[in-house]
């Protein structure tokens, strides 16, 4: 089978980011971070329904309860869809009023990992080592596991949950960490894989059913696929937009890989010549599958 790549939800996002496949519903949640909106795309009848955030919303995750919890701005907030209402569950950063959060994840004991950045002046140009990265456990309590992050970025746990890997972009790396699972914590940081030149900056990521790990590569147009365990790349998908920001498997079998974009610093030329920039993509015949997406247990 070959691969193919298509462009799915052709309404452009200024920054889409964190994709999530929703299995129940069958639909694809992801999130435009400073369009500040929530969507969810089914893609058997292609509607889309959007929630309208006040702030810069980096992430949006599934709740075991019912409804979404999201990181906008700097606060953990709760999501009801149906009213489309946000309440606040815990506030970060506080000496922070610059920062905000960007991507996150639920691991697989039902916590919420997300970390923040500085807010950008233009894309990938920041105050640097403002960000941090924190979780949120089922008892609303936030952990701040470590400081002095750039852009922090793409996040998944191994498949025997024993390891932890983490992006923080700006050091052109994927970085694995011991994780427990009874406690959240994380320790023994190391560099799994360093980006090659022209791969452009590792963003969002995903791992597989094989526990090999699909990085977007901001500014390089392609996912690409690594073995954590060698720090070996396996594969290159090339999309037709080069702000590639993050990716999820999903579809029936978690055989279709969905690829979020950006446009956002984009002049008229440039989408002139890439109109689908800021477009979710689905990637087809990889010989890969994905394992569903964890819930937030709080």
């Amino acid at each position: 089978m070959s691969v193919k790549v298509e462009c799915v939800v052709k309404e452009r996002c200024e920054i889409g980011e964190g994709p999530v496949w929703e299995e129940k519903e069958g639909t694809l949640l992801f999130v435009d971070i400073s369009g500040q909106k929530i969507h969810r795309w089914n893609p058997a009848t292609n509607q889309k329904e959007t929630v309208a955030t006040e702030k810069f919303v980096g992430c949006a995750v599934p709740r075991r309860s019912g409804g979404y919890v999201i990181g906008e701005g700097r606060s953990f907030g709760a999501l009801d869809w149906e009213s489309k209402s946000i309440s606040t569950i815990a506030v970060i950063d506080e000496d922070k009023p610059n920062n905000r959060f960007n991507d996150g994840k639920v691991d697989p004991a039902g916590r919420l990992f997300a970390g923040t950045m500085a807010i950008e002046e233009r894309p990938t140009v920041l105050e640097l080592k403002q960000g941090s990265l924190f979780s949120l456990n089922k008892d609303h309590i936030v952990v701040k596991h470590f400081n002095q992050v750039d852009i922090s970025n793409g996040l998944d746990w191994s498949l025997d949950h024993k390891t932890f890997y983490y992006i923080d972009s700006l050091t052109y790396t994927v970085e694995a960490f011991n994780y427990d699972i009874n406690t959240g914590s994380i320790s023994n940081r190391r560099m799994v894989y360093k980006m090659d030149e022209g791969e452009g900056i590792p963003d969002g990521m995903c791992i597989d059913a094989d526990g090999r790990l699909w990085v977007a590569c901001y500014s390089g147009g392609r996912v690409i696929q690594i073995d954590p365990q060698t720090g070996v790349r396996l594969q290159t998908v090339k999309l037709p937009v080069d702000k590639t920001t993050s990716c999820c498997f999903g579809g029936r079998d978690y055989s279709d890989l969905y690829v979020t974009s950006a446009c956002k610093g984009m002049d008229e030329a440039d989408m002139a010549k890439q109109p689908q920039a800021g477009c979710v993509f689905r990637i087809t015949g990889l010989g890969a599958k994905g394992i569903p997406a964890n819930s937030f247990t709080g």
